[in-house]
């Protein structure tokens, strides 16, 4: 099989770590495979560079920050090769640019434009293991750019992609996707496979285990991606096509995110085109509107109620102002989301989750729905109940 293999910060958090990872590159080479790793930087290396950055200048340029950030899974990138060939294999480190990884201009969280396949393969067909440092590619001027924060999994699926890898193996320190966050509730149960629709909903909705850009391509490329633990031998999670999912629960996962603010306008001019002239202001300013409610409008006024991420409210509330005769504003509240592909043939599935949160006197504020996807806004107080609650209704630890 022709795998590529991506390891996470915890993974390679250390010299000896990085050892590990290559002895576990080096089963698989044993077992036949061919293999392309993907590294992150060591655990918290990236946040002392920008912590180094930051103690320079308060505002340091985006491009130097990219020249500075990509450095860490270099570092990581040259060790896990250095490894490899202490072990007797032959390995070679390629930085993002070496790897072909083409990007758009955007400094500090680029688009990959193209990743041709010569770069990476002509290694493969040496016998080489090829390593790459993930998170970073180069503009077609060899301006080197890197993917923001996750970027290493979006790297180890678009190399799969262009190598036509038979699979695709993300390394953490967690042993799959779960049914819910574990540390929430204790009888959260890992899922064998997921297909790539649920889990970009979970990813989207705050679950930590892939980046929801990597799911993205990987749907778009057709990627078959399993997520598992580099600390044990357990078997992880296929993430797949739909088809491939033959059970197709009705919910398979939920999602708690806390980074949550509710907005309220109230007394909002009831006209064509306010929406669009409040949601451009705050795109303006790269403020990330999640679920939108807007009342009927009387008296040729209206309200409108939406969610911003908690760490952007500030932001939200300055580029709001002039809005609306009244705002209200409410950080104290979390979504509580259930996915899961079984909703598309199944009834009463939202009524199960309001009765469910009724029952335990839990108020909904705001709700959002998808083919697969009901998502609701209630008093942060409340979310991991919410969590433990919904779980036990979908029997989601059998």
């Amino acid at each position: 099989m022709l795998i590529v293999q991506k390891y996470g910060g915890t993974s390679v958090g250390s010299i000896e770590r990085i050892q590990a990872v290559a002895k576990r590159v080096e089963k698989a080479v044993m077992r036949g495979d061919r293999v392309v790793v993907v590294v992150s930087a060591m655990s918290g290396e990236t946040n002392k560079l920008i912590d180094m950055a930051t103690r320079v200048s308060k505002t340091p340029a985006a491009r130097e920050m990219d020249m500075l950030l990509s450095s860490g899974e270099r570092v990581t990138c040259a060790l896990t090769a250095i490894a490899l060939k202490e072990l007797g294999l032959e390995a070679i480190a390629l930085t993002g640019r070496q790897a072909g990884i083409v990007t758009d201009s955007t400094h500090t969280k680029a688009r990959i434009e193209e990743i041709p396949s010569e770069p990476v393969t002509k290694h493969i067909k040496e016998g080489k293991i090829v390593v790459v440092a993930g998170f970073q590619g180069a503009t077609r001027n060899g301006e080197v750019t890197t993917l923001g924060r996750g970027g290493s999994d979006l790297t180890a699926v678009a190399i799969a992609g262009a190598i036509k890898a038979d699979l695709c193996e993300i390394y953490t320190d967690v042993d799959g996707v779960y049914t819910t966050d574990p540390r929430v509730e204790e009888k959260a149960r890992k899922l064998d496979r997921v297909s790539y629709d649920e889990m970009l909903e979970l990813a989207s909705l705050g679950a930590k285990v892939l980046q929801n850009r990597s799911v993205e391509l990987a749907k778009k490329l057709q990627v078959k991606v399993v997520t598992r633990s580099s600390f044990n031998e357990n078997e992880g999670t296929l993430i797949t096509s739909e088809e491939e999912c033959m059970e197709k629960p009705i919910v398979s996962g939920i999602a708690l995110d806390k980074n949550q603010a509710r907005c309220s306008l109230i007394g909002v001019a009831d006209r064509p085109g306010i929406a669009a002239e409040i949601f451009e202001t705050l795109a303006s300013t790269a403020i990330n509107v999640d679920m939108i409610v807007q009342t009927v409008g009387q008296d040729g006024k209206t309200n409108m109620d939406f969610t911003v991420p908690s760490t952007e409210l500030e932001q939200a509330k300055r580029a709001l102002s002039g809005f609306a005769n009244a705002q209200e504003f409410d950080d104290q509240v979390c979504k509580v989301s259930i996915v899961g592909v079984g909703m598309k043939s199944h009834s009463g599935v939202a009524a199960r989750m309001f009765s469910s949160l009724a029952k335990e006197n839990i108020n909904i504020l705001m709700i959002s729905t998808s083919e697969i996807k009901i998502s609701v806004v209630i008093a942060r107080k409340y979310g991991e109940l919410a969590v433990r609650i919904l779980h036990a209704a979908y029997e989601l630890d059998k």
